[in-house]
């Protein structure tokens, strides 16, 4: 496996060209079957997944293999003197507040915000320069992407959401890269876990049935990586790749590096958090935000170019 590491110490991951079956053809049946403790009403949610076709990455790159840290995202501020949109628009971003979690019920917000005291380095619970940075927008992450490019003359980039699912599965086609149960996830994976659980026991039956000994985020790099050395593809926070969003756009994407559609109102982010049930972090699963939101799950990975 090769590597390299760039000027403020992100590591990153070769990725070489390649074809592989993005989406998913599975079932209602089917997942009812892999997700029995799941309403049916959650189980045919999945329409933008399909069609399954053949998409062909037709250039290697390289990968980060973890996360963007908070320390990476501080020496990028320090040194770029770039202000994120959660303190420069003044509504701040989401965090974590214990006095008000037990009342939350399954159709409330799970988190506070926007509030001005949440942002970047403050979300209501512990986090060190190794945890994955969050309530970063999509603006605010391609901004680090410019300002690494210039400093070191090379193209980095947010990947496609075609580029992502590539890197994700690593050559394999099961719903996550450990195999179709959730369950093989527990080694590689921060989710919705027992842990987790502890804060919300009302969602317990959602939960992985695993001890990762983190109720929140874990620092980077924590548990084991997938077959091309990326580590975190599942769980720990969203990332954000460079697509647009359209429910239908795996009816006419093209076959060869797709890029997205050309306009539209949210991006594409992949991947499931720290506190994402299994579902929905398989490797096909695809979610949105539009580009100014931030929120306490979300952060970001980035691509270098070849």
């Amino acid at each position: 496996m090769k590597t390299l590491q760039n000027s403020i110490a992100m590591r990153f991951a070769y990725i070489p060209a390649g074809s592989f079956l993005m989406g998913s053809n599975e079932t209602e049946n089917s997942l009812r079957q892999g997700f029995p403790q799941y309403e049916l009403t959650r189980l045919s949610e999945f329409h933008d997944e399909s069609l399954l076709h053949k998409v062909i990455i037709t250039k290697p790159f390289w990968m980060g293999q973890h996360p963007v840290t908070i320390k990476q995202f501080e020496l990028f501020l320090t040194n770029s003197g770039y202000m994120p949109e959660s303190i420069r628009d003044g509504t701040g971003g989401y965090g974590f507040n214990p006095l008000e979690t037990h009342l939350k019920t399954i159709d409330d917000e799970v988190f506070e915000g926007r509030n001005n005291q949440y942002a970047w380095h403050k979300t209501g619970f512990t986090q060190e320069e190794d945890f994955p940075v969050v309530n970063i927008t999509w603006n605010d992450a391609n901004a680090m992407a410019r300002w690494l490019s210039e400093k070191e003359g090379k193209r980095y980039r947010l990947p496609t959401e075609a580029e992502w699912e590539y890197a994700c599965r690593a050559g394999t086609d099961s719903r996550y890269f450990t195999g179709d149960n959730p369950n093989t996830l527990g080694s590689y994976a921060k989710v919705f876990d027992l842990d987790t659980a502890r804060i919300w026991p009302q969602w317990q039956r959602y939960a992985l049935d695993y001890h990762s000994h983190y109720e929140f985020a874990a620092p980077v790099g924590s548990f084991l990586p997938n077959p091309f050395g990326l580590y975190d593809m599942i769980g720990n926070v969203w990332e954000w790749c460079s697509d647009w969003y359209a429910e239908n756009y795996y009816q006419y994407s093209p076959t060869i590096d797709p890029q997205g559609p050309n306009e539209g109102e949210a991006k594409v982010r992949r991947g499931g958090s720290w506190h994402t049930w299994p579902l929905y972090c398989r490797s096909s699963f695809r979610n949105v935000n539009t580009p100014d939101s931030r929120y306490i799950l979300q952060g970001m990975r980035l691509v270098l170019e070849e």
